[in-house]
């Protein structure tokens, strides 16, 4: 094998460990961001929901339950009221709709249909007093025990992502620390093969490189050509050796032609 190869496949190992290395971590960063992503994009945005739910219902209830008390001579609920029940309403429609679409834990869709039902009986009995009828007072007892059980099904909804989150939280420091751990044996094996090939090419070049120029100093010697040759540049000493030799066999040559 020529020098010219076994350098370019010396620098072909050292770009190939680099390419490694890079590799290696931009597979691992991009996971660990994966994963952080995932948690922000699905469970984050199921709490985000969860608590705009409550607000909506609170909203609802708050509507319903002043109503009660604050209805004017018509029998009919206030307009203050009534825009703040048809705004909760919609707050809670538009959550639980972005809800349905972003199930990913386990169990989660079972407590979403749960969810569903009971909202369902919720906007019904609200249906029923919100017209301020002599008749609301008779569901209001009802209408507590919807709104509580409607509240836990959110809860419900609001931990199991809450839980989900410190979970994969979890996950993604014992993968980080896995890569970390992982990094460390793979740099150092990279940084260890590296000095290898930094101590094996500059020895293997200069050992051979002094063997020629040894080589050539003693075929000088020994053809009776004398050199003075002050540099410790094997490469230097190699070529002013070869101009030495060139002009010794120019000069027998001459010699010979003019015998």
């Amino acid at each position: 094998m020529i020098l010219k190869t076994k350098l370019t496949l010396g620098l072909g190992f050292l770009f190939l460990i680099i390419f490694i290395l890079v590799g290696f971590c931009s597979y691992y960063v991009g996971r660990v961001g994966q994963e952080a992503d995932n948690i922000l994009k699905n469970n984050y945005n199921s709490i985000v929901y969860s608590k705009n739910m409550l607000s909506g219902l609170d909203d609802m209830r708050t509507s319903i339950s002043s109503s009660m008390n604050s209805t004017n001579n018509s029998g009919k609920m206030s307009d203050y009221y009534l825009n703040l029940f048809d705004s909760g309403k919609n707050i809670f429609e538009s959550n639980l709709k972005a809800e349905n679409h972003n199930i990913t834990e386990i169990h989660e869709k079972e407590y979403v249909e749960i969810l569903n039902h009971d909202y369902e009986m919720f906007l019904k009995l609200c249906l029923k007093m919100k017209s301020g009828s002599g008749e609301s007072s008779m569901y209001f007892n009802e209408f507590q025990v919807a709104f509580e059980k409607l509240r836990q099904s959110i809860n419900i909804i609001y931990e199991a992502n809450m839980q989900a989150v410190v979970r994969k939280t979890e996950l993604t420091k014992h993968d980080s620390a896995h890569f970390n751990n992982s990094m460390a044996f793979i740099g150092s094996l990279c940084i260890f093969l590296a000095l290898v090939y930094f101590w094996y090419f500059p020895v293997y070049i200069s050992t051979t490189l002094s063997y020629l120029s040894d080589r050539i100093r003693n075929l000088l010697k020994n053809s009776g050509v004398t050199f003075d040759i002050k540099t410790n540049d094997e490469a230097q000493i190699i070529l002013q050796a070869i101009n030495l030799l060139e002009n010794k066999l120019g000069v027998t040559k001459e010699n010979r032609h003019n015998e």
